[in-house]
Formats: C-alpha cells, structure tokens, sequence
C-alpha cells in the first residue's frame, strides 16, 4: 500500500508496539497533533541523523494527550504502528504548516526462532546487571519481540536505525545477538578494571601461599 501521512521528523527511531512521549511545541507540529486526534489518523515519525531526515521510520497514532498548556505546549502520548519507507517528501501541503510523506510500508517477515530470542533476552538481561541498571518490560518474557528488547542493548542511534529497516525477525535478533556477544566481554572487563581500581589504596589480606 501507498499513500500519503504528515510526517514529524525527529532524531530518534521509534519501532512497532512502542510507547514514545513527545512534549510538542512547534506551531507546525502542534497543528499535526490537533488534526491527527481530531481525525483519529496517523502520522510518521522518521529518524533524523546527522540533521538528514533518513527514507525510513514508523507510523503512530496519537493515544492521548495528557496535558494542554497555556502556551498551547502538549504533552501527547503515542504508540508505533508498522514501518514505514519514504518515497517522496512533500515539503509544503497546502493550508498545512508541516510537510507529509508518499510512503510505502514494507512487508515484516514476524516469525521467530525461540531458542534465538529467549538468547537474545537472556543476554540483555545479562547487559543490565552489568550496568547495575533495572529494567522492567511491559510484557512477559515470552512475548518481548527484538523490537521490544532494542533500545534496551545499548545500541547507538545509527545502530537502532539500521535494525529498524530489516524486515524478518530472525534478522533483528541476530543482529541483536552479534551487538550483545560484542559488547558483554567488554563491559565485564570493565567491570573487573573498577573493581581494581577500587582496591588500589586499600589494605588487604595477602598470602604467599
């Protein structure tokens, strides 16, 4: 399917299923917010790096709008919905202050292999006890999909980008997996090295045994 969706370019990646709060303060985007609630449409959030807007990003929907200020400043809550490809920008809509998108959406392959994602959540588990960070997901460990665990494996920004546009699940875990298999060693040595460091000064036991 082709068609056409206000778009609100901003430098993060968003994926299916997500929750994203936005505070929304821009007169374009306050108007995009307004008529996306009013008429109970969606719109398009693609990443910006490096000040480019990237060809891809995801369709979400306004859930709700939890605050209106004086100012006209909205808290808004909003939920990812499926990926999205752009083909063309339109950057001037008539009578609209934001610009739009022609997109497509690329077909998303969800079939997964447990073994490889109970690996892959074992092994974000295992990142967060060695940040000493708590984590607590929404869903139960056997629904958490690579989409879910993504911004939780310390990924980069670029990296969490090129995930969002590889359309089978196999290949986001693996490529979850070969990220966590590359980082895990590094963070545990680390955490030796602190350890190390936090010794030096300190009288200890020491045996010539």
């Amino acid at each position: 399917m082709t068609n056409f969706i206000p778009i609100f370019p901003l430098n993060v990646v968003v994926y299916p299923d997500e929750q994203l709060n936005l505070h929304v303060f821009e007169p374009r985007y306050k108007q995009l917010i307004q008529e996306a609630t009013a008429e109970k449409r969606a719109f398009g959030i693609p990443s910006v790096l490096q000040k480019n807007v990237l060809e891809y990003g995801t369709l979400v929907e306004v859930v709700r709008i939890d605050k209106i200020y004086d100012s006209g400043e909205m808290d808004v809550v909003t939920k990812g919905l499926q990926v999205f490809r752009i083909l063309e920008t339109i950057r001037q809509v008539p009578d609209k202050l934001y610009s739009g998108a022609i997109v497509n959406y690329p077909a998303n392959d969800m079939k997964t292999n447990e073994r490889l994602r109970l690996e892959v959540v074992d092994q974000v588990k295992a990142l967060h006890g060695l940040l000493r960070v708590e984590k607590k997901f929404t869903k139960a460990d056997a629904d958490l999909s690579a989409y879910d665990l993504a911004h939780h494996s310390g990924l980069s920004l670029d990296e969490e980008y090129e995930l969002l546009h590889l359309f089978h699940e196999m290949q986001r875990l693996e490529y979850l997996k070969r990220h966590l298999y590359k980082v895990l060693p590094v963070m545990a040595e680390m955490e030796k090295l602190k350890e190390r460091v936090q010794l030096n000064g300190h009288f200890r036991k020491l045996s010539i045994d």
